[in-house]
C-alpha cells in the first residue's frame, strides 16, 4: 500500500482541490457536533438534553451524506440528490421545531433553554447552507435560506416565544446560513474553475501541436507544390517529345531529374529545421513554461562550446522531458542540470512528481500501448534513445528514492577536430531515403 504523501503527490492538481473540498465539507459534520452538541450537553442537565445531542449527531452525519451526494452531482457523477435534499430540509424543520417547544415548554428554566436555542440555530444554519450544494443558481439558494429563516420565525412566534427572542434568533440563523450557503457556493465555484483552467490547458496543448503540425504543412506545400507542379508539365513534355521521337524529350528528363533531387534537397532541410532542437533555447524554455505552470524549476550549465549534434540530441532529451513532467506528472519542483563530466556531458532533468508514460505501462488499455507504439517511433523514452544512440549517448528514466523521477542522458563529446568538421554536415552525409526523413 503507498504512503498517504505519494498517494497525495500522485494526485493532479484538480483531483487535489476536490479531494480538500470534499473532507471540508464533511469536516462540517464534526464542527456541528462539536460547536453545537458538546456544549448544550456541558451546560444543561436536564434529561433531555442527551436525546438532543443524538439528534444532532444524527442531522450531522445526515448533513454529510447530503455533502457528498451533492458534489457527486455538481461532477456530474450522480443525479441530483432531491429526496435527500427534501430529507434534511424536513428532519431540519422538525428538529427546529422540538428545540422551540423545548426551549419554552421544557422543564429546567432559562438555562435549560439555551440548549434547544443553540440547536435550533445550528439546524437550521447547517442544514441551509448543506441544501445550498444540491441546487443551482443564486436566487434558489437565496430563497433556501430565507425561507428557514422566515419559517423559523414563524414557527417561534406560534409557540409563543417573545418577539425579541425571535428577531435574535431569526437574525443568528440569517447570518449563519447565508455564510454557509456562501461558502459552499464559492467552493463549488473554485472547484468548476479548477477543472475548467484545466481542461482549458489541455486544449491549450492541443491547439499548440496542431498549430506545429499546420505550419509543417504549410512549409511542405510551399517547399513541394511549386516543383511538383514543374515536374509534373516537364515530364508531360518529355512524353510528347518522345512519342514524337524529338531528342528534347532527353534534355527534358534531365530537368526533371535535377528538379526532383532539388526537391529532395529541400525537404530534408524543412524537415532538419522542423526536428532539430537548440539546447540552449531548450534550457530556458523549459525553464519558462515550467514556472508558468506552477513547478519550481532551477537550471544549471550552459551549452555554450558543445557540438550541433549533441546539442540537438540532448536538445530532444530536455524537450520530452519538459513534456512529461507536464503530461504525466504533478510536479512541484525540477531541477535541470548539465555538467561535464571529462569527455562525457550528462544531462538529468529531476522532479518529484510521479511520471507515467504509457509506453512503460505493461498493463495499459490497448489505446494507451498503441500511443505509447507511435510515441516510441518519434518521440518518447525509445525516441530519445535513437536520437542519443546517433551520438553514441544512453539514457535511463525512471523513479529514484520512491518519490522522486529522474532522466538521465549522457554523450560523449567528440575530439575537437571532428566536432569543427560535423559542425557542417554535407548533404551526401543523410543517407536516408525523403520518405524516412518525411515521417515524423
Amino acid at each position: 500500500m503507498r504512503r498517504p504523501s505519494v498517494w497525495w503527490r500522485g494526485q493532479s492538481t484538480p483531483a487535489k482541490v476536490e479531494t480538500y473540498t470534499r473532507w471540508s465539507f464533511h469536516f462540517f459534520g464534526v464542527v456541528e457536533i462539536a460547536a453545537i452538541g458538546l456544549p448544550m450537553v456541558g451546560r444543561a442537565e436536564a434529561t433531555y438534553t442527551g436525546w438532543l445531542f443524538l439528534l444532532l449527531c444524527g442531522h450531522a452525519v445526515l448533513c454529510t451524506v447530503v455533502a457528498s451526494r451533492s458534489l457527486d452531482w455538481t461532477r456530474g457523477l450522480r443525479p441530483q440528490p432531491v429526496r435527500l435534499l427534501v430529507l434534511l430540509g424536513v428532519v431540519s424543520a422538525l428538529l427546529a421545531t422540538a428545540a422551540v417547544a423545548l426551549m419554552e415548554h421544557g422543564p429546567g428554566g432559562k438555562d435549560a433553554a439555551s440548549a434547544p436555542a443553540s440547536l435550533f440555530v445550528g439546524v437550521l444554519a447547517f442544514g441551509a447552507g448543506t441544501m445550498a450544494l444540491g441546487v443551482r443558481g443564486r436566487r434558489r439558494v437565496l430563497a433556501i435560506v430565507a425561507g428557514f429563516t422566515v419559517g423559523g420565525a414563524v414557527v417561534a412566534l406560534a409557540l409563543g416565544v417573545a418577539v425579541p427572542a425571535v428577531v435574535g434568533t431569526s437574525f443568528a440563523v440569517l447570518l449563519t446560513a447565508g455564510f454557509l450557503a456562501f461558502t459552499c457556493l464559492f467552493s463549488v465555484w473554485l472547484l468548476d474553475a479548477v477543472y475548467e483552467l484545466d481542461a482549458a490547458r489541455e486544449t491549450r496543448t492541443r491547439l499548440a501541436v496542431a498549430e506545429e503540425r499546420l505550419r509543417f504543412g504549410r512549409d511542405l506545400h510551399d517547399v513541394m507544390g511549386r516543383n511538383l507542379a514543374v515536374i509534373a508539365l516537364k515530364s508531360e513534355l518529355a512524353v510528347q517529345l518522345a512519342r514524337r521521337e524529338r531528342p528534347e524529350a532527353v534534355d527534358q528528363m534531365i530537368e526533371v531529374q535535377r528538379i526532383a533531387r532539388e526537391s529532395q534537397r529541400e525537404v530534408r532541410e524543412v524537415v532538419r529545421g522542423y526536428r532539430e532542437a537548440d539546447l540552449g533555447a531548450e534550457l530556458s524554455g523549459a525553464q519558462g513554461v515550467l514556472t508558468a505552470a506552477g513547478v519550481v524549476c532551477t537550471v544549471t550549465g550552459s551549452a555554450v562550446g558543445l557540438p550541433p549534434a549533441v546539442q540537438s540530441a540532448l536538445g530532444w532529451v530536455v524537450r520530452e522531458a519538459t513534456t512529461n513532467v507536464l503530461r504525466h506528472g504533478d510536479a512541484r519542483r525540477c531541477r535541470v542540470s548539465l555538467e561535464p563530466a571529462g569527455d562525457h556531458v550528462v544531462l538529468t532533468v529531476e522532479n518529484d512528481g510521479v511520471e507515467q508514460p504509457a509506453e512503460v505501462h505493461a498493463g495499459a488499455s490497448p489505446p494507451e500501448r498503441e500511443r505509447g507504439r507511435e510515441l516510441a517511433g518519434g518521440s518518447g523514452l525509445a525516441g530519445l534513445r535513437e536520437r542519443l544512440a546517433a551520438v553514441a549517448g544512453t539514457l535511463e528514466a525512471g523513479p529514484v528514492d520512491g518519490d522522486l523521477f529522474r532522466v538521465v542522458a549522457d554523450v560523449p563529446l567528440p575530439p575537437a577536430s571532428s566536432s569543427s568538421s560535423s559542425s557542417a554536415p554535407s548533404s551526401s552525409s543523410v543517407p536516408r531515403s525523403v520518405s524516412e526523413e518525411v515521417t515524423p
